[in-house]
């Protein structure tokens, strides 16, 4: 009889990958309830559609693969991909936008690499940044104006028939700029308090957004707690931010201020949601840390002096870039070993 014979350390009921991508999904519901309540039904309803297309487009590359279409899908990476795209795309995008980036997430950016566990970039932060630099004015133009799901926002039907038609822009009254987006265009000829005094923003927040990253950031602290994720990058991605913004932005007449680069924007859906996912980040926690502390850094240098206002997909991708480097400085230590000496040996050691 033959035995397998597997090294130590020997791990036991590990969680599958549904399991984990189905407590990812579970901890954005939060989120997604404080964009539908502050924003309108767009963001809902890019979700299902997203989800949709990625499941369709995963089916059918998995087919063209010969690979078992069921097995695969039921690992639920797919509907993370398009979750997170429906939660990242503006509230009245057309419906082929979002298309063609969830068909671009899936198709290039992971099966052509062959799979789960082979993508050396973030699948749906290579869609988002497709469609953003393809499609500029569908993706700075149908972001929702700040309005209550019971009291101004437009109702399901309107939305839905927004999107379903398929043009670039949406109805003036219902889209409005980001606070981000605001902020860096007016703060060159207004002072802040001018710039703050827009209905875009609150009491010195950006009206809404501010709950919903508080709701992203309570689902990414669940899913440290439950170990889905360790607390390493999103910790550097915010610390290295915070650092950046006190450094260089401490006066708001000319740069956004850190309440901004906080709680406006995608930044805590990118630093617990985006940044980690496990395939395309870095490995060990020292270089978590600093594929982390890199991400943050890159938000605050594109938002501030690049022509993009959020910056999250492209501070993403940059360091995807940068994980083969990191990861081969950074090894984890094997286990039953000690930490590996670095530098030259000292004299009179082999």
């Amino acid at each position: 009889m033959a035995f397998v014979q597997q090294s130590s350390p020997h791990a036991h009921n590990a969680r599958p990958t549904s399991k984990v991508m189905l407590w990812v999904i579970l901890a954005a519901l939060p989120g997604l309830l404080a964009q539908t309540l502050f924003f309108g039904w767009g963001n809902l309803i890019n979700v299902v559609w997203c989800i949709v297309i990625a499941l369709a487009s995963e089916a059918a590359i998995l087919k063209l693969r010969s690979k078992p279409v069921a097995f695969f899908l039921r690992d639920n990476t797919a509907a993370v991909t398009g979750l997170l795209l429906g939660l990242s795309l503006p509230q009245f995008a057309p419906w082929w936008v979002s298309a063609v980036a969830v068909i671009s997430a899936i198709v290039i950016a992971k099966q052509l690499y062959g799979g789960l566990g082979s993508n050396p970039f973030n699948p749906a932060m290579v869609g988002y940044a497709l469609v953003l630099i393809s499609f500029p004015v569908a993706m700075t133009t149908n972001w929702a104006e700040p309005a209550l799901l019971w009291n101004n926002a437009p109702g399901f039907g309107d939305t839905l028939a927004a999107i379903a038609s398929g043009q670039q822009t949406a109805i003036d009254g219902w889209t409005m700029a980001t606070p981000l987006d605001e902020y860096k265009h007016k703060i060159a000829t207004h002072t802040a308090a001018e710039v703050l005094s827009h209905p875009t923003f609150g009491e010195g927040f950006a009206k809404g957004w501010e709950w919903i990253n508080a709701a992203f950031l309570a689902g990414g602290i669940v899913l440290i707690g439950l170990r889905i994720i360790t607390w390493h990058i999103p910790a550097a991605v915010l610390g290295a931010l915070v650092a950046m913004s006190l450094a260089f932005g401490s006066n708001a007449d000319q740069y956004t201020p850190l309440s901004l680069h906080l709680l406006a924007g995608g930044t805590m859906l990118g630093a617990f949601f985006i940044a980690t996912d496990p395939v395309s980040a870095a490995t060990s926690h020292q270089g978590k840390l600093i594929y982390g502390a890199g991400i943050g850094v890159l938000i605050y240098l594109i938002r501030s002096w690049g022509n993009y206002p959020d910056a999250v997909a492209f501070s993403v991708l940059l360091m995807n870039f940068a994980v083969p480097f990191i990861d081969h400085y950074t090894p984890p230590r094997t286990y039953g070993h000690h930490k590996a000496r670095r530098g030259l040996p000292s004299r009179g050691r082999s």
